[in-house]
């Protein structure tokens, strides 16, 4: 993962509204949610969260398919585990690890 990727990503979840929707959607796994089920459980305006929904999105840390009339957003496990990995590359002094970090859920 490129430092801007990295820096971007970073950036989009020090909010504490786009931290809670990513930790959601983390949870809801493959299945996704809808705007609507994640404004209900943020309690957020649904146009307060489009624009953090976008800010995930541009990030790479979320994507998002139509369903019928329906939009569902998902985490990218892909994307999450690169921004993991960046972020613990060098965790022994510099030198490679006994085991490189791996993200623990079985999605």
């Amino acid at each position: 993962m490129e430092e801007d990727a990295v820096v971007k990503a970073l950036s989009a979840l020090a909010q504490a509204s786009r931290l809670r929707a990513f930790r959601l959607l983390v949870v809801a796994g493959d299945a996704g949610a809808t705007p609507g089920a994640l404004a209900e459980a943020l309690d957020l305006p649904a146009a307060t969260l489009s624009f953090h929904l976008k800010e995930l999105l541009v990030a790479g840390l979320i994507g998002q398919q139509r369903r019928g009339r329906n939009l569902i957003y998902r985490a990218d496990y892909a994307r999450m585990g690169a921004l993991l990995a960046y972020l613990t590359d060098n965790c022994c002094q510099g030198e490679a690890c006994a085991e490189p970090a791996t993200l623990r859920c079985q999605c």
